[in-house]
């Protein structure tokens, strides 16, 4: 059986000590995004590998053209306006029930101490996992040519690991605090200078078995273009602030192609 000694590299990463905690909301508060690396130890990294690409097959692809806020257009706006103009993500995916059940994903995700050392980082009073039974834990796969185009997220903080790198691009880049959601201040002439790349972003240096956690609500941000014939795969730990919270039936069918 599976224990987070196992799968941690605990001597590098002691996600008990309240020292640690401390270090990791402070970084995560001032830059916007925390990376720790080689959080995984190797054989959990291998294993994950291993165990996405043999279920990979069974991934759902999707195409979708979105706008920077992931919302209908607005129709007070011009299609050309950064409120509209759309860009392009394209992804595969498979769900929680697909990941192996010795996966230590599960292990991880499941476990009381990590729910404890997010909570103290992201500020979060719980976490709880989806009620619907494909969302909790994604593998996203990402083939040469696929990205994620520029965009806020919805949410208020994202946990993702990388599992496998590409051989070129599939790089995550961001321009901090663009926007003010909760102020409703959209600030669309910032996010007309990044898309004509008009403005420096940060990139963040994410390597195999690397956690991190980004706060994307008003910061955007974007996966570029894979290059060469290594599939890019990227679990995504997906938790809420609430119990029985479930993703959309029209979510889940966008991107999973099916509702369970």
């Amino acid at each position: 059986m599976q224990t987070l000694s196992n799968i941690i590299n605990t001597n590098k990463h002691p996600i008990d000590d309240r020292e640690f905690r401390a270090n990791c909301k402070a970084q995560l508060d001032d830059k916007g995004a925390l990376v720790l690396p080689n959080f995984f130890t190797d054989a959990a990294i291998s294993q994950v590998k291993a165990q996405s690409a043999e279920n990979q097959h069974l991934a759902w692809f999707c195409k979708q053209s979105h706008n920077m806020f992931l919302t209908p257009p607005d129709a007070d706006y011009s299609m050309t306006h950064p409120r509209n103009i759309e860009v392009t993500s394209s992804k595969g995916c498979i769900t929680d029930d697909q990941v192996s059940l010795d996966s230590p994903l599960h292990t991880l995700y499941d476990s009381a101490a990590f729910k404890s050392f997010l909570c103290d980082v992201l500020g979060e009073a719980a976490l709880y996992e989806y009620a619907d039974p494909l969302s909790s834990i994604n593998v996203h796969f990402a083939s040469e040519g696929q990205e994620l185009g520029w965009h806020f997220d919805n949410s208020s903080f994202a946990i993702t690991m990388m599992i496998q790198k590409s051989v070129g691009g599939g790089a995550f880049e961001y321009v901090k605090d663009v926007r003010d959601a909760d102020n409703g201040e959209m600030n669309f002439e910032g996010v007309e200078h990044i898309l004509k790349g008009e403005v420096p972003v940060q990139t963040l240096a994410i390597e195999e078995g690397s956690l991190v956690l980004f706060r994307g609500r008003n910061s955007m941000h974007r996966v570029t273009p894979t290059e060469g014939d290594t599939t890019r795969m990227l679990v995504v730990l997906a938790y809420n602030g609430q119990q029985g919270v479930e993703l959309s039936e029209s979510a889940r069918m966008t991107f999973y192609g099916r509702l369970a």
